[in-house]
């Protein structure tokens, strides 16, 4: 089966001809060219992938974002022409796996979608440990091989891949400070370019998640001019 795209664009400049291009490299589009629209196909369809326009008739894109990452982990390429670094780290904040901005290159960002879906295929992360280890840390659960997590509580938590990889990558290395550039290489699979932010976003996505205040972590320490390390009491189940 062909994956499908959710194309979320309302200029028909854009979305005609690259709708063409994915359909070329074997992809199935789906164009939504309102919010409304985007949401609905979204609930109802089962899409390999959501490319995102920021700015539409009748909605902001970052909020299409954020209500897709109260449900799904789908991944989420933004396409826009909002190119400073705070826009593209706000994205990344959302929930979004990679961020294009306007006028991109057709060949360029389906490179992009082919590597989001590897990461995503792949669950890219290393792991010192074998495969269906389970970690515990302060009632939370890590399930590696099921790639789960569960509150304290016993609720599953969604998690994004990059979310995902980030939590387990930290389990695995407790206590240890980790650099922003060590992050960068062990998260294997991600187009991070010179002073990347996008680790930092990621990080506090994180916080977000598994933090009672994330303004005031407890798990996740920031360790200043260095990196993170992680403060969880983490043991092997």
């Amino acid at each position: 089966m062909k994956p499908r795209v959710l194309f979320v664009e309302d200029e028909a400049s854009i979305y005609e001809p690259f709708s063409k291009a994915l359909t070329r490299e074997g992809f199935e589009p789906v164009v939504a060219r309102t919010a409304a629209r985007a949401l609905e196909l979204a609930e109802d369809g089962d899409f390999a992938i959501v490319l995102l326009d920021l700015t539409l008739p009748d909605g902001d894109g970052r909020d299409i974002c954020r209500a897709l990452r109260r449900t799904s982990s789908v991944p989420i390429l933004m396409l826009t022409a909002r190119g400073t670094e705070a826009d593209r780290i706000v994205g990344l904040e959302l929930g979004a796996d990679d961020y294009v901005v306007k006028p991109f290159s057709g060949a360029e960002v389906i490179a992009r979608i082919r590597a989001v879906l590897r990461r995503y295929a792949s669950g890219a992360v290393v792991a010192e440990t074998p495969a269906g280890q389970r970690y515990g840390f302060d009632g939370w659960l890590v399930d590696l091989a099921r790639r789960e997590v569960r509150d304290p509580a016993g609720a599953a938590r969604e998690l994004t891949t990059a979310e995902f990889n980030l939590l387990a990558l930290f389990v695995q290395k407790p206590g240890r400070v980790l650099s922003r550039d060590e992050l960068m290489d062990l998260l294997k699979g991600h187009d991070w370019t010179p002073m990347d932010r996008s680790i930092d976003a990621l990080v506090a996505r994180l916080r977000k998640k598994l933090e009672p205040d994330s303004e005031r972590p407890m798990l996740v320490k920031t360790v200043r001019g260095v990196g993170y390390a992680f403060a969880g009491a983490v043991k092997k189940l």
